[in-house]
């Protein structure tokens, strides 16, 4: 198992003023960290922050989103092609970066909703989409999670089911799906059995409390998620995914408006040794 600090917690573009916070976190035990990438980046700004990590010791993930201008689902043709042109660009600059995985809500866009479910045709653009997307992931070396979100958050993919069935239509080496905690507490009347249905697609894990926070100190039904996850053998990354009041957009995009914990690097402390504490418990039995 390896463990993963989103950096969204901190930051929307990191940059070399992070690297002691990065630094941090490596010293406190973490195996990586996931780079916020909501656009493509310099390529050899990003070559260079790769191996600054690369010398720290840290591996990495990313995430990204697309916008309304830039929909897979979209009935216009040229934004489509938009969509998939985006990822794969930022693509190329996770590739730069030696990001293994690329993660998120990248099958629709964010926050855009038709006031009723997918329709066949949307699936169908989106499947028809996230293959080019696939096709360029390989080729570049990195893997793409697809992320299913709530329903107040999407309407495309909101069950883990269904998102794995979507990567299964994908049919790609390079495209699975990522499980989310926070999100499957919303959707999932059972969270193992919501982990069983997607195992074989499962790239890549979310550990996101319930509010937002801390991990372990929330609502979200951790023994069952972490019962489930052993159950099926996933050995992946485990990424704390948690927000916070720092950055104004993203706290406006993720509803936070409290204070729910001391700092930052406390959050990351206890984050970490509540994922080590669960792992401990169950995958060193063998």
């Amino acid at each position: 198992m390896k463990y993963c600090m989103n950096l969204l917690l901190w930051t929307g573009d990191v940059t070399e003023k992070d690297l002691p916070l990065i630094a941090e976190l490596k010293k406190m035990g973490y195996d990586g960290v996931e780079l916020p990438l909501f656009e493509a980046g310099d390529l050899a700004r990003y070559e260079k922050l790769g191996k600054q990590l690369d010398d720290i010791g840290l591996g990495r993930t990313a995430v990204t989103v697309l916008n309304a201008d830039a929909n897979p689902i979209s009935p216009d043709s040229s934004v489509q092609q938009k969509g998939i042109e985006t990822i794969q660009s930022v693509l190329d600059t996770c590739a730069a970066a030696g990001v293994e995985t690329l993660v998120g809500p990248f099958h629709s866009a964010l926050g855009e909703f038709s006031g009723a479910g997918p329709t066949e045709e949307e699936w169908k653009w989106g499947v028809a989409s996230m293959r080019q997307m696939a096709a360029h992931a390989g080729k570049v070396g990195v893997r793409l999670g697809v992320e299913p979100l709530n329903r107040f958050e999407t309407y495309l993919l909101n069950t883990q089911a269904d998102a794995a069935r979507f990567a299964r239509e994908v049919e790609h080496p390079s495209c699975g799906m990522l499980y989310d905690t926070f999100h499957a507490n919303i959707e999932e009347k059972d969270s193992a059995e919501a982990i069983r249905a997607c195992a074989d697609k499962m790239y890549h894990v979310h550990i996101s409390e319930n509010d937002r926070s801390t991990p372990g100190a929330g609502g979200v039904d951790w023994k069952s998620n972490f019962d489930a996850l052993y159950e099926v053998g996933y050995d992946g990354w485990l990424a704390v995914e948690a927000f916070g009041r720092s950055l104004p957009e993203i706290a406006a995009a993720t509803k936070i408006w409290r204070k729910m914990f001391e700092t930052e690097i406390q959050l990351a402390e206890d984050a970490l040794a509540f994922m080590r504490a669960e792992v401990s418990k169950r995958w060193s039995r063998g």
